[in-house]
């Protein structure tokens, strides 16, 4: 009787110890990103003033001006130190290319990135787990070899190549098949005022880029999913429920999937921050304004203050959806409990 309190504070203990952990290595990566987002781009060819000023007549002395404004004149250390200080601050400076405030281009970019995003990974996620589990209950059927080859396939292709193909196919029309979806931007500039032709106009732009990434991203749900069920179909629980009567379907249904559901969570949450930062190819094919084709907007200069803000946000949310996952696993999973 009396060991029930020291059993739920050693619980109790590890759990803190457990999520002080995951958050000490969270802050450490973040600020590891931090240092990497600064050192990274200088070392980068192209100087930002050169190419501002390229084609246009500018003298040494305004060349030396905007160095100053921007603050390139001053020593490596300095320029470092100022970053650091002003990231603190919630400060990530201005574009060198905008002459805005990195923070506010980054907030106009980042919702039509999470739209992008978050529907081709929901839609991933449903299409990999339907087909996961359906050709693990028939493997080695025509399905199963047909689903798992085609979603190799896909997955072994070059994301930029699969939107041009995309986009020349079925935004310019190839043939008898006629050009169907816009091929850029995320509305139309005739677009009827109101609110379900704004949605209906950004839903027909989303298409060709939501389809793109759920291709070149579901098989990763699909092979997870089909391995995990093949290991727990041989489990004697499911020959347990088979001889209490359950129909096939209700022992795949009640027991089979949610017992193989916990490697997908975890690579759901795991790949979600890493499918922001691999928007950057989609939306650069298809001109989606997303905080991927900022990304591209600042290699071109290079803006360095841009750049330094989307790499600690893109790599950022990467950092959050592992601590998500981690934090999410001990409650998932019980061996990690006990451990």
């Amino acid at each position: 009787m009396g060991d029930a309190p020291d059993t739920e504070g050693r619980s109790g203990g590890g759990l803190a110890r457990y999520v002080v952990s995951k958050l000490g290595g969270a802050l450490t990566s973040l600020l590891l990103v931090i240092l990497l987002g600064f050192f990274l781009f200088r070392v980068l060819p192209g100087d930002p003033v050169q190419t501002m000023t390229r084609g246009r007549a500018v003298s040494a002395d305004q060349i030396a001006e905007l160095r100053e404004r921007f603050g390139l004149d001053l020593p490596l250390w300095q320029q470092f130190v100022d970053y650091l200080f002003g990231v603190l601050r919630g400060d990530l400076g201005v574009s060198y290319f905008y002459s805005r405030p990195v923070s506010d281009l980054i907030a106009e970019r980042f919702w039509p990135t999470v739209l992008l995003a978050g529907t081709s990974t929901v839609l991933a996620v449903l299409l990999g787990i339907w087909l996961g589990t359906r050709s693990a209950w028939r493997h080695g059927s025509r399905f199963d070899r047909t689903a798992t080859g085609v979603s190799l396939t896909l997955w072994s292709v070059p994301t930029f190549w699969l939107g041009l193909i995309m986009l020349m196919v079925f935004g310019v029309g190839v043939g008898p098949i006629p050009g169907m979806f816009p091929t850029g931007g995320i509305t139309s500039p005739d677009t009827p005022p109101g609110l379900l032709p704004y949605v209906l106009d950004v839903a027909h732009h989303l298409v060709l880029p939501c389809i793109t990434m759920v291709a070149v991203i579901f098989a990763q749900y699909q092979m997870v999913m089909r391995s995990s069920l093949l290991e727990e179909m041989g489990a004697d629980y499911l020959t347990t429920a088979r001889a209490k009567g359950l129909r096939d379907d209700l022992v795949r249904r009640r027991h089979a999937v949610p017992n193989a559901m916990l490697p997908t969570v975890t690579l759901i949450f795991l790949h979600l921050g890493l499918v922001v930062s691999g928007a950057i190819m989609v939306e650069t094919v298809f001109s989606w304004p997303g905080l991927g084709l900022l990304t591209y907007q600042a290699l071109d200069v290079p803006d360095l203050p841009l750049l330094q803000g989307t790499f600690i946000v893109l790599a950022g949310a990467v950092v959050a959806m592992n601590l998500i996952a981690d934090l999410l696993y001990r409650f998932l999973d019980p061996r990690v409990r006990a451990s």
